[in-house]
């Protein structure tokens, strides 16, 4: 029994002393404001299931843009201003563009060989070139284009059969086979079956949600080993199904390969092309493990483009003028075609302004966390080496010293201002900023547009009467991308 108490109490005073040894080092040194932490939990009372929101309440009520706070153990700033966000992700990026990783982030090595996690150095450049240049260079985008139509005419082809019966279509569920599935034409030239597909959209949306959920042992570093909450050890699990599936993939090509059959020039033959080469003098060879840590972010990343579809057709459905003025655009510009072509979309301003204001209100990722790496002064404060730094995205695309109404869906205020979500304009920073700015947005912009406005054009959509009479419900579920908690339901009908 006694030995039971030891063990008990001693994660605990080694919890109390790390606090208290933080609490002496924090107190000559000039942090931002904030609110007055709780002994031990700190500020941790004051976040709720969606921590962009409680972050943006409390740096309002505190009138601090940039805001620290005391997260069980951690030191963590806030930047919840255009300005702000300018300081951190331009002035200052060189020292904060380190990823602040969770605990259960770094199973199974998968973030030695992530672009997600990767500190800003030699894996993580060269990494982040391969994907630049083999996968999202505007020369391999346009060759995929067909690859990117195949994967719009499958969605509509699934939305088609449901027009035929009458029935509502999974809009989120829809967006996000299309995207699944463009991702494996791009990564293995062919579909998943759909056993292994269901499998990948189930680990991707499992682990989104494990990854960003709140766990004790990134509040309390000194008790990470334990694994409280098993968090680490349901992510392992995930890590490895995902690592299984792509793993098949690697052997069947290898098998073909070696009976020498025709290559793919998909990127899995890319990638197996550059096994042992050292992409970046001093960083690892290109490796199976390099392989599986790439292509589980790119599976990752098609979350994002179904949660913005999603989104932008809930957004629409709220907003009959805006439904209206958008699809007599789409008819206006593209006629009796059945299908939008890539080049259309630059001509529908009235869309690429749809799809502004939906990232804009529903950026996927609101609150992407980095680490700094030196200490660092901003408006006078110091940021300690070390400190957990958020740049609330959400707040910072809804700024009130920014936008006219900016909590109300108006694409029009996108037709009066030259505003991009390239990093320049930090008022509008969807896809973040910065040496971290998302590496697929060159694909993202393309089908989004794409699938957006091919689902307008083809389909005039309405609300099924009980979501008709009791609203659209816009709550949202926080993971690595944002979904909605009641997945959006709506009813096509064939307009062509």
């Amino acid at each position: 029994m006694p030995a039971f108490f030891l063990a008990l109490a001693l994660p605990i005073l080694l919890v109390v002393l790390s606090y208290i040894l933080q609490l002496f080092h924090d107190s000559p040194r000039r942090l931002p404001p904030g609110p007055r932490p709780l002994l031990l939990i700190g500020n941790l009372h004051q976040l709720d299931h969606l921590p962009h929101r409680s972050l943006a309440r409390l740096a309002a009520r505190h009138r601090a843009p940039l805001m620290s706070l005391r997260l069980g153990a951690v030191l963590t700033v806030v930047a919840s201003s255009p300005d702000v966000a300018r300081e951190v992700l331009q002035r200052h990026n060189a020292d904060i563009a380190a990823r602040s990783i969770g605990d259960s982030m770094r199973t199974g090595g998968h973030c030695d060989n992530s672009v997600l996690c990767l500190p800003p150095r030699h894996r993580w450049r060269a990494l982040r070139r391969l994907g630049a240049t083999e996968l999202f260079s505007p020369p391999r985008l346009r060759a995929m284009e067909p690859l990117r139509r195949e994967a719009v005419s499958t969605l509509l082809r699934h939305v088609s059969d449901h027009a035929a019966r009458g029935a509502a279509v999974d809009v989120g569920a829809a967006a996000h086979a299309a995207a699944l599935g463009l991702l494996a034409r791009t990564m293995f030239s062919g579909d998943l079956d759909p056993r292994t597909a269901r499998e990948v959209s189930d680990v991707v949306d499992e682990a989104s949600v494990l990854a960003a959920g709140p766990n004790v042992s990134d509040f309390f570093p000194a008790l990470a080993a334990a694994d409280i909450q098993g968090v680490r050890r349901r992510m392992a699990r995930l890590v490895k199904r995902m690592y299984a599936i792509i793993d098949d993939q690697i052997e069947q090509r290898e098998r073909s390969r070696a009976a020498g059959e025709a290559r793919k020039n998909d990127l899995l033959d890319v990638m197996l092309d550059k096994e042992g080469e050292v992409e970046e003098e001093g960083t690892d060879d290109v490796s199976h493990n390099t392989i599986r840590g790439l292509f589980t972010d790119l599976f990752t990343g098609g979350e994002t483009t179904s949660h913005t579809i999603e989104c932008a057709l809930a957004e629409l459905l709220q907003s009959p003028n805006s439904m209206r003025k958008v699809q007599e655009e789409l008819k206006s510009v593209i006629g009796t075609k059945q299908q939008i072509d890539e080049a259309d979309t630059s001509k529908l301003p009235y869309l690429q302004a749809v799809v502004k204001e939906t990232l804009r209100l529903h950026p996927p990722v609101p609150l992407p966390p980095y680490e700094a790496e030196a200490t660092v002064e901003i408006q006078g404060y110091t940021i300690p080496k070390g400190t957990k730094v958020l740049i609330n995205i959400w707040a910072i695309n809804r700024c009130p010293d920014a936008w006219i109404e900016p909590n109300r869906f108006m694409p029009e205020r996108f037709l009066e201002a030259e505003i991009n979500f390239m990093g320049r304009d930090f008022h509008f920073i969807p896809f973040g900023a910065g040496r971290r700015i998302c590496l697929g947005l060159p694909l993202a912009h393309r089908m989004v547009h794409l699938m957006l406005g091919s689902l307008l054009h083809r389909f005039r959509w309405t609300l099924p009467a009980e979501v008709e009479k009791n609203g659209v419900d816009m709550r949202e579920r926080f993971g690595l991308a944002l979904s909605l908690v009641v997945p959006l339901h709506a009813i096509p009908q064939e307009i062509h």
